[in-house]
């Protein structure tokens, strides 16, 4: 087989491949799959977009097809063909064509730009404060007087308008099947508007370039109808007005001592504590440990062991705790539940 023929032959499959590969994902997690109207609007502009470079690209080969049939050096023929110039009829088409299809384009993206960029009062909507960390995710909710991380709740049916910021660079706080994306800049608030038509779980991603584990930058949604919410923000906001409760195990109790000794000055459980990490006040009703393990008592001890290992670049320093150190606070940290 001739080398150009295997080339092509390589080339192919590997073209095949990728397009297969595209349609893999999980659909909590693309764009391609709106559960509410803001991702529906996006949704919508990229179809039209799309419908139209392909239209246009299946127009221009025809077109060229043509051409290359239709003018063709035949067996025979000799000298140059007779040259034609100018078409004023086919300039004028070629040029309302284009400025049509802008225009087609430009309607409903203008008119989708200022429906998403509308800001909603506390009446309204539900307001969400975000805050991006290197590499974790803060969420507050002011008028409910609840705070907390990597995992964000939302009631479905309702709007929600996000203030977003960061702590230290520049990330984007993006929900693919809602909608996004949107940039968080230190020291700068951007808003943004989301709204869940079905409850379930959700992924959201930093969007933007942020670090050495920019990658690992992910946080849960979860979507639950209005009662459930409800129920959810009372609690919290209960458990958050206290002071953390007395571990009772023994196991438990050597934990949070460790805990209020070497974590409590960035971390807040309950009423109590700092905002230079996570707020874990619920930590153990989260299904994730740093937003990316899953929530088992040997990824937990992982992570405590050594957090560089497993999220390079973040601010978690390595405590050097031994292994009777991290199994006590496993058992500590897995008391702390709002449920």
């Amino acid at each position: 087989m001739k080398g150009w023929q295997q080339f092509w032959r390589q080339l192919s499959l590997f073209g095949l491949l990728a397009l297969v590969l595209t349609g893999c994902g999980k659909d909590e997690l693309s764009a391609l799959k709106p559960s509410g109207p803001v991702a529906s609007m996006q949704y919508d502009l990229m179809k039209l977009s799309s419908a139209i470079m392909i239209g246009v690209f299946i127009v221009v080969m025809l077109i060229f097809t043509y051409v290359l049939i239709r003018y063709r050096k035949r067996p025979g023929q000799q000298g140059v063909p007779k040259q034609v110039e100018g078409n004023h009829a086919l300039e004028i088409l070629w040029t309302v064509i284009p400025f049509l299809l802008l225009i087609v384009m430009a309607i409903p993206t203008v008119t989708t730009g200022f429906a998403l960029h509308k800001e909603f009062p506390k009446e309204e909507a539900l307001q969400v404060k975000v805050t991006a960390h290197q590499f974790w995710w803060e969420f507050e909710y002011p008028d409910l007087g609840v705070a907390t991380a990597q995992d964000l709740v939302l009631p479905v049916g309702k709007k929600v308008q996000f203030q977003v910021t960061s702590a230290d660079v520049m990330h984007a706080f993006w929900i693919p099947a809602l909608g996004g994306k949107i940039d968080t800049n230190p020291g700068q608030e951007n808003k943004i508007w989301l709204q869940a038509d079905k409850t379930g779980i959700f992924y959201g991603k930093c969007a933007e370039l942020c670090g050495a584990s920019h990658a690992l930058m992910d946080f849960k949604v979860e979507v639950m109808d209005q009662t459930a919410f409800d129920s959810w923000a009372n609690g919290m906001k209960g458990v958050q007005s206290k002071e953390p409760v007395a571990a009772t195990a023994p196991s438990a109790a050597q934990g949070q001592e460790i805990f209020n000794k070497s974590c409590l000055g960035c971390h807040a459980i309950a009423g109590k504590g700092g905002k230079l990490g996570p707020n874990l006040t619920n930590f153990a009703d989260r299904e994730r440990v740093a937003g990316i393990l899953a929530h088992t008592p040997e990824n937990l001890a992982e992570w405590l062991k050594d957090p560089q290992k497993v999220k390079p670049g973040n601010n978690m320093p390595n405590l050097n705790l031994d292994d009777a150190q991290v199994k006590a606070l496993v058992e500590y940290m897995s008391t702390l539940s709002v449920k």
